[in-house]
């Protein structure tokens, strides 16, 4: 059988999925982890429609938020603070110490500093004229102990009809 590369840059979400799956079978096998789970917390608006999100995962004591977005038209009313909150609250209950996210100069790194996270690096001119910044935030230890019906109730209500 003869093996080769070639350029796939259009491979399904399915199959791009099952490939990724493989390599975290391979890194539970590595670390004897295998508590990853993905960690996603979603604002709606009253059609349904999603307007805000913070999403990524957990797994071996550390958590990264891969993806946090508000839609224009609702930005300011602090949804993004409640979405994180949300996020580092779930994330501690189960039993995350760090949390990491990478953010542009020009998206929201001060949200994130003012949430507790720390700089730990600065890439510049990724993009070209900007800075790709890699924070962390270390987690209270005890939240741990909580459980996830706890942080559930005790994280921030983010539906938009109590707080527009």
């Amino acid at each position: 059988m003869t093996t080769r590369i070639r350029a796939e840059h259009d491979l399904s979400p399915i199959e791009l999925s099952l490939l990724e799956e493989r390599l975290h079978k391979d890194n539970r096998r590595a670390t004897g982890c295998a508590d990853d789970r993905t960690l996603a917390f979603v604002i709606r608006d009253g059609a349904g429609h999603a307007i805000g999100v913070a999403a990524g995962y957990s797994w071996a004591s550390t958590s990264e938020l891969t993806l946090m977005w508000i839609d224009e038209a609702y930005r300011g009313r602090g949804y993004a603070r409640q979405l994180l909150s949300a996020f580092v609250a779930e994330a501690t209950v189960r039993g995350v110490r760090r949390i990491w996210v990478s953010s542009h100069d020009f998206q929201a790194p001060g949200l994130y500093e003012k949430a507790g996270f720390r700089r730990i690096a600065e890439l510049a001119e990724w993009p070209e004229g900007h800075s790709n910044i890699i924070l962390c935030k270390t987690t209270a230890a005890d939240g741990a102990l909580r459980q996830p019906s706890q942080a559930a109730a005790s994280a921030p209500d983010v539906s938009p009809a109590r707080h527009a």
